[in-house]
Order: C-alpha cells, then sequence, then structure tokens
C-alpha cells in the first residue's frame, strides 16, 4: 500500500517489486534502497536539489549522538498522544535522512501501534540514506511545493523545520487530521550564534494560523546542553540554516572551538485540519 501518486497525471500509484506505476501507465523505478524519485526535472530548482552528501552525513552523526533526542521523544509521545487510532497514516514533510521518521516509528510500534508511515525529501540524498536505514518506512524525493501524495490520505502530517506549504498540507490531511509542526524557540542555538556573529539574536517567536486548521496548542521543549568535540560542533553548524548564512570570520572562529554550550530550544505547534466532516473542539 501506498499513499504516493503520479507526479505527471496525479493518479495513484500502485507498488510492484520494482517499480511504482500509474494508471496511466507513467512508471517509477525503485531505487535498491527501496525509495522512489517523485521530483520531476522541470522542478528541480538545481542539479542537486537540496542538501548535499556532506550535510546529510553530518546530520546523520549529530543526531545519532542524542543531541536531540529530548525533541524526539516529545514528538512521538505527541503523535501517541493525538492518534485517533492504533493504525494511523503518517507523513513526514521534509524527513532528512530519517532520524525522526524512523525513531517515530519504531516507538509507535512499541506503544502497540501498527502505523504506516511515508516520508519525502526533496534531498535524493537524504532520501538514500533514509531508506537505506528504516526499511519499514516507504520514502520518495519529493518537493513540498507539489507533494505527491493522494488528497486526504494522512491522519497526521509532520514538519521538523521544513518548508510549510499550508495548501498543501492541508490537501494531503484527513479531515480531522493533525499536522504537528516544529519550529525553533527563540533561544535555540544561542550559543552557537554567539560564536558565528558579532551580534547575535534570538529567533521571532512564530505565532501562525493558516487556513483550513485549527491551532490547538503550543508543547515547548528546551535544555542546555554541552557538545563537546568540534567535530560534533561542525556537524552541528553544518546542519543549520547559519552554514550558508555565515561569513568567514565566524566559521573560522567556530574551527577553534572544542566546547559549545547552548541552548537548545523547539516548539511544537499542534493544529488540527477543520472542513468537511470535521467537528470542532472551540467553545
Amino acid at each position: 500500500m501506498t499513499i504516493f501518486t503520479c507526479p505527471v497525471c496525479g493518479e495513484k500509484l500502485d507498488r510492484l517489486p520494482k517499480a511504482c506505476v500509474c494508471p496511466n501507465g507513467h512508471s517509477y523505478d525503485l531505487a535498491a534502497e527501496g525509495y522512489i524519485h517523485l521530483l520531476p526535472p522541470n522542478k528541480m530548482h538545481s542539479k542537486i536539489p537540496g542538501d548535499n552528501k556532506e550535510m546529510i552525513a553530518s546530520r546523520r552523526r549529530f543526531l545519532e549522538s542524542g543531541a536531540y533526542r529530548l525533541f524526539s521523544d516529545k514528538l512521538n509521545e505527541l503523535v501517541c498522544e493525538y492518534s485517533p487510532a492504533k493504525s494511523p497514516i503518517i507523513l513526514d514533510a521534509g524527513c532528512g535522512e530519517g532520524y525522526y521518521t524512523g525513531r517515530l516509528c519504531d516507538d509507535l510500534v512499541s506503544h502497540g501501534f501498527a502505523p504506516q508511515v511515508f516520508g519525502f525529501d526533496i534531498s535524493k540524498f537524504a532520501v538514500k540514506a533514509a531508506a537505506k536505514k528504516y526499511k519499514q518506512i516507504s520514502f520518495a524525493v519529493a518537493s513540498s511545493f507539489g507533494i505527491p501524495v493522494s488528497n486526504g490520505a494522512a491522519d497526521f502530517v509532520l514538519d521538523v523545520f521544513a518548508p510549510v506549504v499550508e495548501s498543501e498540507l492541508n490537501r494531503v490531511l484527513k479531515p480531522g487530521g493533525t499536522l504537528i509542526l516544529a519550529v525553533p524557540g527563540r533561544r535555540h542555538l544561542y550559543g552557537l550564534k554567539e560564536i558565528l556573529y558579532d551580534a547575535p539574536y534570538e529567533n521571532e517567536s512564530i505565532e501562525a494560523e493558516y487556513g483550513g486548521f485549527q491551532f490547538l496548542n503550543r508543547v515547548p521543549v528546551e535544555t542546555d546542553a554541552e557538545i563537546t568535540g568540534n567535530q560534533m560542533i561542525q556537524d552541528l553548524f553544518t546542519m543549520t540554516p547559519y552554514y550558508y548564512k555565515t561569513g568567514q570570520d565566524g566559521a573560522e572562529r567556530l574551527k577553534q572551538v572544542r566546547t559549545l554550550q547552548t541552548h537548545l530550544e523547539f516548539d511544537f505547534l499542534i493544529y488540527k485540519k477543520v472542513g468537511e466532516n470535521c467537528i470542532s473542539t472551540e467553545s
């Protein structure tokens, strides 16, 4: 079973042993790792969109160190809490190399759920790494700006630091389905920014309202962390937006750091899709 659709005609794909095909005859080969490539060439805004191989390797090393496990555990807890059934269909929009997706799937199974989990990312390198490690999850190379997923297919959509395209996230959710966004808190990685920038700044608090969604809850998760070893510090830097924004002076300063003291802070924003057959919980 798959919720992925043909990026050319929008028809639902049927998964065969070596390919996924639609009723109109469009076919997409399964890679050796098990994922499918559903990003049409005319939607690729660069030769190799998304994070490169080096960035994905850095992200995997850092996340698997356990430094962000607190956030992953909270995400797992929230999905368990808000799940309407024991067999939820979950879509991770912008799944990266699969850390959060994989841990969520394993945690749900350990709590007696039978989830069907799907993930996509615009980076081929990320999806390849995810599919190679997390065989129980279906992955695709795809864009958040044109998600190749059936209308109303998912009970949950997760978006962890990925682009928020509200019309697409709304479309792929079932009526009454749950959207969970992870966004940086005000002082997330402030200690890192104190090294990178002469004038470090706090993040803006995101108070977003999205059409077709009812806001349910904001769940903050935060801790103070000590990250040791320049390799781990560089891995953290490489997986952040600051990697693209930092000048040479700041990057050179960071190369000299052996221990980083910083605050870590995520906010989970939880929304319910409202529309046909939905019952509002507003008083």
